[in-house]
């Protein structure tokens, strides 16, 4: 199937962050976190990427697991703590040392693309405790930039 039959297929939508994305799974029972915030304790959405289109740098205050469906290998590229680049690459080819399945801990700066900028890459991703666009926040530029200047590239390649 073709990115673009995958995205009718799914009823996918364009997400804030770039890509396509639907939403599957939001668990019924919730949980207040220690700020007073109530949330579901887990959320699923199936998300793709085309060709050049790039989940663009930003950060989610849970967990987020992310897991491998089909198409080409998507680079997951998060910020470090002291302000490096680190990138993992999903798919399935376990003989290349990518990996099907990738935990984003909570509050990471990080976004996603195409390995190669070809084609597309079908994947999942959890939430927990779930997500909510009150915990979303989408990375600027000039800020990014300002808090780790020694990854301006990347930055400016991850971000609108």
């Amino acid at each position: 199937m073709t990115a673009e039959e995958i995205i009718k297929k799914l009823n996918l939508i364009k997400h804030p962050e770039g890509g396509f994305y639907k939403e599957t799974y939001r668990a019924e029972k919730s949980i207040t976190l220690d700020n007073g915030n109530v949330r579901n304790t887990g959320t699923a959405i199936y998300y793709l990427l085309k060709d050049k289109d790039k989940s663009h740098f930003h950060k989610v205050a849970s967990d987020e697991l992310w897991f491998f469906h089909q198409g080409e290998a998507l680079e997951i590229v998060m910020i470090t703590e002291d302000g490096k680049v680190e990138t993992k690459t999903l798919s399935n080819r376990l003989e290349l040392n990518n990996e099907p399945q990738f935990l984003v801990k909570a509050n990471t700066w990080f976004g996603a693309r195409v390995k190669g900028g070809e084609g597309f890459a079908l994947v999942s991703c959890t939430v927990s405790p779930g997500f909510d666009f009150k915990d979303f926040e989408l990375g600027d530029r000039k800020e990014l930039i300002r808090m780790f200047p020694g990854i301006q590239a990347e930055i400016e390649a991850l971000t609108l």
